[in-house]
């Protein structure tokens, strides 16, 4: 073999086993938990501390990294089943579930100690939230619907885990962080579990509401979607500590949630998957903008 078709192999056999990493640890959903920790953060600080930021950033993708790669060795039979899920490394043999373990095991522990370096709490609740997903949401997946409450706990950790690294201290403030994210993921999961249905399905998990797909359905996202806007405007009366915002804020943050407010009411009137996609994209254009609307709003007072 040439030198050069060596390093060929030697590079196409290091793409292929780094993707298999990515897809293992959900890179992307990972960064954008640490988006949602960093603007955390940020909202809580007079001074930022690069540092934390730093250790912020790497502990919370650990966390969530192994998470995930938990998740998939639990399900990795499962997984084989679905069109969405049959591909990643477990399921097709490409990654051993011994080496899944160890990464899983290595994240955990270096992600929690680099939490732990920032204050106990963080590391508290970065261990709660591996502990709920990976031993009570994934098992109780293919149980009950009521699997998504379980899911969205540890779904909601990561904006007030930001708050919690920078103080080192868990009040209203944090708690408002973790109710507004709480109430978002169900929309958001809800319409995924729509788009997913007979997928989920064949893998033997139902977690739409109540078990169906049918209006009464959506009526639960509608409940949850209203919810979600007002806990995202109640800092607006000051009656949740340091953080507040603008009535200004107030306002843009209910023109956004009315937007995800249309598609879930479109969803209901129309039932079909365009509607649901519709709603899941509006979710996560929500999530993203309110974390950053709250930071700019903060860097205003």
């Amino acid at each position: 073999m040439s030198v050069t078709s060596n390093s060929t192999f030697i590079t196409s056999k290091f793409n292929a086993i780094f993707s298999d990493f990515k897809q293992l640890t959900k890179v992307g959903l990972s960064l954008s938990v640490v988006f949602s920790s960093l603007a955390g953060y940020l909202l809580a600080v007079e001074k930022i501390d690069f540092s934390i930021l730093v250790l912020l950033a790497i502990g919370g993708f650990l966390m969530v990294g192994a998470s995930n790669a938990f998740n998939q060795i639990i399900e990795k039979d499962t997984d084989a089943l679905m069109k969405r899920t049959m591909n990643r490394p477990l399921p097709t043999g490409r990654m051993h579930v011994s080496m899944a373990l160890v990464i899983a095991v290595s994240f955990t522990v270096m992600g929690l100690a680099i939490l732990y370096s920032i204050n106990p709490k963080s590391a508290l609740f970065g261990a709660i939230s591996i502990f709920l997903y990976t031993s009570v949401y994934t098992p109780l997946k293919s149980i009950t619907p009521l699997s998504v409450f379980v899911g969205a706990i540890p779904g909601a950790i990561p904006f007030m885990l930001g708050w919690v690294a920078a103080t080192d201290d868990f009040s209203i403030e944090p708690g408002m962080l973790f109710l507004i994210q709480f109430f978002w993921q169900f929309p958001h999961f809800w319409a995924i579990a729509w788009l997913q249905y007979e997928e989920y399905k064949k893998a033997g998990f139902n977690l739409m509401p109540m078990g169906q797909k049918n209006k009464k359905a959506v009526v639960q996202i509608i409940i949850y979607t209203v919810c979600l806007i007002l806990v995202s405007i109640l800092p607006v009366l000051k009656l949740t500590g340091s953080f507040y915002i603008y009535p200004l804020t107030a306002l843009i943050l209910v023109f956004l949630g009315g937007i995800m407010l249309y598609y879930a009411i479109q969803l209901y009137k129309h039932q079909t998957d365009k509607e649901a996609r519709q709603l899941m994209l509006s979710s996560v254009f929500y999530i993203t903008l309110i974390q950053v609307i709250y930071v700019v709003d903060k860097f205003l007072h």
